[in-house]
């Protein structure tokens, strides 16, 4: 199928994981996609993999110098964009008692302010009647020790998305977010979370006890939820979330 055909995505943290996977499936709809990352090799692994119609750009969504000069980069392989993945994030939790001003920053400045202004900086790039998508989590609505910083970022995304999409209605650009569940990605290990091992394979223990379906999802099945949101199939949906959990929070 050519759901995208003609269409430009651009996709933040997308040579792994979820990014990885909806950039895969954006480029089989037909759309020629950039990614972004922070390392130039894993970058250019990703494209060789991906195909001609697939740019990488370095760009760090925590950083706000990287975020203003993310418009030129993009130029140089595309003219404008008609889908905006927001996908970089950082996943590390903490206490509040252990909560760092570093960590808070970090997850802050990624998960939220850098996906703010990177949205500032692209809105120029962005077609009128254009999709924007932003990854949001499960997180901002449930009550999990360690996530308090974490959960806020995301929800304060999820509110993004309806303010936003208010603000862009004149040109018609839809907003919408995504809320994953547990999903295996490259984040999901002992080190990138700031924990043990053993606390890893007892915090999985745990969520998948709680999970209906009885598994964690796949990078895949949540590209297939972005691909809804980027194509015309959802063009009379703004504003909203779609919670794909595999029933943890809605059953």
């Amino acid at each position: 199928m050519n759901r995208l055909q003609n269409k430009v995505a651009v996709i933040t943290g997308g040579n792994s994981g979820i990014g990885r996977a909806t950039a895969e499936a954006f480029l089989a709809e037909g759309a020629r996609v950039v990614i972004t990352g922070r390392s130039q090799a894993a970058l250019d692994q990703a494209v060789a993999e991906m195909g001609p119609n697939a740019y990488g750009v370095v760009s760090d969504t925590g950083s706000l110098a990287d975020t203003r000069q993310l418009p030129a980069l993009l130029q140089a392989h595309v003219e404008g964009v008609d889908i905006l993945f927001i996908n970089a994030g950082l996943a590390r939790f903490a206490p509040l008692a252990e909560m760092s001003e570093e960590l808070f920053d970090d997850t802050m400045n990624t998960n939220f302010k850098g996906a703010y202004f990177t949205l500032q900086a692209l809105l120029p790039l962005l077609r009128d009647g254009g999709s924007i998508i932003l990854n949001a989590s499960v997180n901002a609505h449930i009550g999990q020790p360690g996530a308090t910083v974490y959960a806020a970022s995301k929800a304060a995304l999820l509110s993004l998305a309806k303010n936003l999409s208010a603000e862009l209605l004149p040109r018609r650009i839809r907003v919408n977010a995504i809320s994953p569940g547990p999903v295996h990605t490259p984040l999901h290990t002992a080190a990138k979370l700031g924990i043990s091992p053993a606390q890893l394979a007892e915090m999985d223990a745990g969520i998948i006890a709680h999970i209906p379906i009885g598994r964690y999802g796949l990078a895949e099945e949540i590209a297939k939820t972005a691909l809804f949101f980027a194509s015309d199939d959802s063009s009379f949906v703004l504003g909203a979330e779609l919670i794909a959990d595999g029933g943890m929070i809605t059953l």
